[in-house]
Order: structure tokens, then C-alpha cells, then sequence
């Protein structure tokens, strides 16, 4: 009793220092997903945030080129253009045509402005009116503006020469003759939307001044701040004009200023060009890595704690009643033998299945990001573990008709699959590896419905070539209806499966690849190997009947 004592004591600490260092290793490996995982989806929002700046910066250049004989004062000037400008983007605020009007010019713009139906009265950006006697120099007016609302109609008419914002967006315009952004500033009134404008220059054919200014104002929530509510993080722009200050977008879009938080830096900056300028974007972390490895490696903790509790248990049981036959039947020599080693072929299978249970749980948990979607998993894997031992156990442990792996109880979507193939029986361990291949295969088929909007449909197939004892079993597994695009990717403990796990444990190799409509997963090994005579054998020798010894 103090040896076994010894041992399971002995077993416990190596079973907790097991548990630990996986736990260990799980907390290290959970930051580093996580650190990996917000970096990518840093860069992904700061690329599609790029390709909208340049999509509708490219707008602002097509459509002054456009203008090759631009008249100043003619009305309706964006007339032509407004079905390009709908057809490349919609989701500016307004369009509009800035004329840079000389002195001479102020009586037909004024003019202009009449026949298009706005306020022919040349004002200020703050609708004061202006003395056209105290002009000396061209002026730049807004002249049309797409679209036309009670709200955007009062808007032609103005000069923007003086606003501080529109007025040194034009000038930088002017100087540099390209596409230039201004700061963020409120758009069509005071309490409007915040977003920024664009403005690039029309300069005719020959000319060396531009004649006026093609202008797109965009919503700045839409154009650099939106962000899915799922996402890893949230986005806030560096106000260009003061370093201390960011500009956030809440879930309704609307824009807002805010002193940078103290001590609390970005995950990462991002800088994006618009306009000619460089815009810096500041992510921030919505959740706590390090709470959340400290959580995953403390689950796993606990399940090693767990199943060292059983293994030892089981250990002790197994250790204990083996102790007490042994003595209760000394004179039965045979017996004794006998029982010893049935008690040591359970304690193998116990501690394999145990071990195999190990490497699922604590695989599934250290590759999962998500713990919902790992639970799934790794209640799935589980299942179908425990399926393949109920079969086992019915037939005695003598093998297991591989027809029967492919029970709805087990494997999802059973329904689609079509079996083919001739009903073997193989081995226990064969078995086990088949049923988790089987149950990793099926459980990634039907992410979603395919290109062709039909779930995919599945055939499983296989054949046994050549004559004993070179004869080889060729697995194959093909889901129509599907791609790349459209099945979810293998997790990384199902690729290991996939790849290595299985083939090892049958002696043979495995591919799976994409066709044009499908995808295919191959598994060839000996059929020695998988149908195991020595195994069986065994077994059948372990189930024979005890004969009492005479």
C-alpha cells in the first residue's frame, strides 16, 4: 500500500506539472494569437480605409478633367457630369463647382446664379454680402452643387476665400494644381456632420491658373472611422491640427472630439494618405489579451487538474482491486496471470483513450480564439470518440465496421453523405483515428452555401486493392459544390489530423486539395494496417473464457 501510495502521489505531481507548463504554454501562445489577430485586422482596416481615400480621390481628379473648356459663369456647369459622379460613387455630401471669378465676371456670375434658381447675391462663407466694388482680385465662388435640397439650395453664391478652413484647402489647391483635403471641418452647416473635403483644381487646356475647383465633401465617420461592432478595436483619427486631440466616430456616426486618453497609448498607428496629406489613425484594444490568455490558461489548468484526478483514480482502482484479487486468489496461479494481464490491457487502453482525450481538449483550447466556437469543437470530438469506444465495446473490442463510423449520431450532415465502399471491419485503433478523421472532415463542410446556392454534397468512397498480404486501402472524401471561398478553413488541430495524425497511425500518406467544384481528401495505407489481425487476436485471447486451474 505505500508503494502504490508512492505512485499515485508520484503520478499526481507529474500530472500537475504537466497541467501547468500546458497552461504556461497556453497563456504565452494566447497572446500571441491574440497580438497576431489585431495586427492583421489593423492592417485590413487600414487598407480598405486607403482604398476609399483613393477611390474617391480619383473621383475628384476624373472629374476635373472632365472640364477641358470650363465657363465660369455658366449655370448648371456640373449638369454633364452628374451621371459619372453617380455612377463611380454615391456616398459623398455634396459635389461642387468653386469658380475663381475676376472682377469682371461678378455681374454675369450673379446672373448665372438667377437662371439656375439659387441666391444671385455674392456673399461671404458667413452669408454676409460683399461690396463687388471692393474686389481687386478673383474670388472664389461657389457656383453648382450636386445634390440640389432645401438645405444645399442656399448654399451657391458664397465665397470662401476667407473661411479658414475651404479658404486655405483652395489656396493649397491653387499653388500645388492637385487634389488637396481640408481639415475635418463641419459640413453644410455649423452643427452639420464633421468630414472632409476635396478639392482639385480645373486648369483648361494652355492655362497655367486653374479657372476653378471641382469639390467632394465626405462624412469623416464613413470615410476613415467605421468600424465593425465585432471588431477587435476601435478607431479614432489624430486631429491634424492639434497633437493632444482625436476625432471618434459612435455607433450612430456621429463625430466627436476628445483629448487623447492619458496613459492608455494605441495598440498601433496606422497612416493613410488623402489629399495630399498624411492621416494618422490610432487603434485601440476593445478587450484585455492578457485577462483573456490568463482565463483560456486557467480552464486548461483545470481540465489537466481533472484528468490527472482521473488518471490517478482510475490508477488507484485499477492498482487497488488488482492488489486485493491477486491475494484472494494466490492458489490460482493461472488465474492470477490471467487477470494481471487483462487488468494491464485495460490500463493501456484507459490511458490511450485518456491521452488522445488530452491532446483534443488541450489542442481545440490552445488553437480556438474563440472559446464558443472551441467548445463545439470540442464537444464534437469528444462525441465522436466516445461513439467509436461504444462500438468497440459492443463488438468486444474485435473491430468495428467502417460503415458504422459514419453514424448520424456521430458525424454531422450525415444525411448529405454518400457511403460507398465494402463494409471491412477494422481495428480499434484504426477506428479511433477514422471516427475523428471523419468527424473533422464533415464538421468544416457546410460553413455556408456554396457559389451555386446548394449546401455542398458529399461522397465518401473506398476500395481495397490487390491481394493479401500487399493489399492497400485507398480512402477518398470529395464535397461537390464547394471552394476555397466557401468552406471554412481547417483548424490547426484538424490539419495536424488530417495531415499526420491519421496517416501515421494507419502507415500510409494523405493529400486533400481543391478542384474547379470541389474538395477532395485521399488517405492510401496497408490494409495490414488497418484491419490489424494481431490486434484482434489479442483481444479474442484476452475475451476467451477463464478455465478453472485443476
Amino acid at each position: 500500500m505505500v508503494r502504490l501510495g508512492f505512485i499515485i502521489g508520484f503520478i499526481a505531481l507529474l500530472g500537475v506539472l504537466l497541467s501547468g507548463l500546458a497552461a504556461y504554454r497556453v497563456h504565452d501562445q494566447e497572446l500571441a494569437l491574440d497580438r497576431i489577430a489585431m495586427a492583421r485586422a489593423i492592417d485590413v482596416h487600414a487598407s480598405l480605409v486607403q482604398d476609399r481615400l483613393t477611390e474617391r480621390e480619383l473621383l475628384a481628379r476624373v472629374a476635373s478633367g472632365l472640364f477641358r473648356m470650363p465657363s465660369v459663369v455658366k449655370p448648371n456647369m456640373l449638369e454633364p457630369l452628374r451621371s459619372a459622379i453617380y455612377a463611380f460613387k454615391t456616398d459623398f455630401v455634396v459635389a461642387s463647382w468653386i469658380a475663381r471669378l475676376k472682377p469682371g465676371e461678378l455681374d454675369a456670375a450673379r446672373t448665372a446664379l438667377t437662371s439656375a434658381g439659387f441666391n444671385p447675391v455674392i456673399r461671404n462663407f458667413d452669408d454676409k454680402p460683399l461690396d463687388p466694388a471692393a474686389f481687386g482680385k478673383p474670388i472664389d465662388v461657389l457656383m453648382d452643387l450636386e445634390p440640389r435640397s432645401d438645405e444645399t439650395r442656399a448654399l451657391p453664391g458664397r465665397s470662401y476665400d476667407q473661411d479658414p478652413v475651404r479658404g486655405a484647402m483652395l489656396a493649397q489647391a491653387r499653388a500645388e494644381k492637385r487634389s488637396v483635403a481640408s481639415d475635418p471641418v463641419p459640413l453644410l452647416r455649423p452643427d452639420g456632420p464633421v468630414g472632409i473635403i476635396v478639392a482639385a483644381p480645373v486648369i483648361p487646356e494652355g492655362a497655367t491658373e486653374p479657372a476653378g475647383f471641382i469639390t467632394f465633401s465626405y462624412e469623416l465617420a464613413s470615410l476613415m472611422l467605421t468600424n465593425d461592432d465585432m471588431s477587435l478595436f476601435s478607431v479614432a483619427l489624430k486631429d491634424p491640427r492639434k497633437a493632444d486631440r482625436e476625432l471618434i466616430a459612435n455607433d450612430r456616426g456621429v463625430v466627436s472630439m476628445r483629448t487623447a486618453p492619458e496613459g492608455s497609448a494605441p495598440s498601433s498607428i496606422r497612416t493613410v494618405s488623402f489629399g495630399g496629406r498624411d492621416w494618422q489613425l490610432g487603434y485601440y484594444a476593445k478587450t484585455n489579451s492578457v485577462r483573456r490568455a490568463e482565463q483560456t490558461s486557467a480552464i486548461v489548468a483545470a481540465i489537466g487538474f481533472a484528468i490527472t484526478a482521473v488518471v490517478c483514480g482510475l490508477f488507484g482502482y485499477v492498482a487497488y482491486n488488482n492488489l486485493r484479487l491477486s491475494r484472494e486468489i494466490q492458489v490460482r496461479i493461472g488465474f492470477e496471470r490471467r487477470l494481471t494481464a487483462v487488468i494491464d490491457e485495460l490500463n493501456h487502453r484507459v490511458k490511450n483513450i485518456l491521452a488522445v482525450i488530452q491532446s483534443i481538449v488541450t489542442r481545440t483550447l490552445r488553437h480556438g480564439s474563440d472559446i464558443d466556437v472551441a467548445r463545439e469543437l470540442l464537444i464534437g470530438r469528444i462525441h465522436a470518440m466516445s461513439n467509436v469506444v461504444s462500438l468497440l465495446s459492443e463488438s468486444q473490442w474485435q473491430g468495428v465496421r467502417l460503415k458504422g463510423l459514419f453514424e448520424a449520431r456521430a458525424i454531422p450532415h450525415a444525411d448529405r453523405i454518400a457511403v460507398s465502399g465494402p463494409d471491412i471491419a477494422v481495428s480499434a485503433r484504426a477506428a479511433q483515428s477514422l471516427s475523428l478523421l471523419f468527424f473533422e472532415l464533415a464538421s468544416h463542410s457546410d460553413e455556408g452555401l456554396s457559389l451555386v446556392g446548394k449546401h455542398p454534397n458529399i461522397v465518401a468512397t473506398w476500395t481495397v486493392m490487390g491481394e493479401e498480404p500487399d493489399a492497400t486501402f485507398h480512402f477518398r472524401w470529395e464535397e461537390f459544390n464547394t471552394s476555397e471561398a466557401t468552406r471554412r478553413p481547417d483548424s490547426d488541430f484538424g490539419l495536424i489530423l488530417l495531415d499526420r495524425v491519421a496517416p501515421e497511425a494507419l502507415g500510409g500518406t494523405a493529400k486533400r486539395y481543391f478542384t474547379d467544384a470541389s474538395y477532395v481528401y485521399e488517405l492510401t495505407a496497408p490494409m495490414e494496417t488497418v484491419v490489424d489481425m494481431t490486434e484482434r487476436d489479442r483481444t479474442e485471447q484476452f475475451s476467451a473464457p477463464v478455465r478453472p486451474a485443476r
